[in-house]
């Protein structure tokens, strides 16, 4: 996979958290994974259309997921992952993507992104479109989302 096509993922990460409250904003590991996602907590699928097609699909503990949410809604908490938290972690997908959907329009790419699909629980499994998967770990204050990457 082109480096061109993850930067954009990678930018969308560090211009999007810092306006929603997150403080520091750092790039982990970067892996490549097999066609089928395996994650207990919360996974979150986009779909990609257009010059490029794929999904990207957001990877974090539940734990992880309601810290994100307590910090978007201006730190109230959230003991349970409700309605409400789910929405902003759907929201947050949406932001983060629509925002590399830019930087691809910018690039002369142009891509459209479908609405999240939000999954939570125990051994959730999501089988990608392609049979190799860029994994880029981001971590915003401690918290780390992995974002699973794949383009036919």
């Amino acid at each position: 996979m082109d480096v061109k096509y993850i930067n954009p993922f990678i930018n969308s990460f560090t211009t999007v958290m810092p306006q929603l409250g997150f403080q520091s904003i750092e790039k982990g590991e970067v892996s490549v994974k097999g066609r089928n996602l395996e994650n207990d907590g919360v996974i979150i699928v986009v779909g990609i259309v257009g010059e490029i097609k794929g999904n990207v699909v957001y990877c974090l503990e539940l734990e992880c997921a309601k810290k994100i949410a307590s910090t978007m809604m201006m730190g109230m908490p959230v003991i349970e992952f409700d309605d409400m938290a789910q929405s902003a972690l759907s929201e947050l997908s949406n932001m983060l993507t629509a925002n590399a959907a830019t930087s691809f329009a910018e690039m002369g790419i142009s891509l459209d992104i479908s609405t999240p699909t939000l999954l939570y629980g125990e051994k959730i499994s999501v089988k990608m479109n392609s049979d190799k998967v860029l994994c880029i770990e981001l971590i915003a204050d401690t918290i780390p989302i992995h974002v699973n990457i794949s383009f036919d």
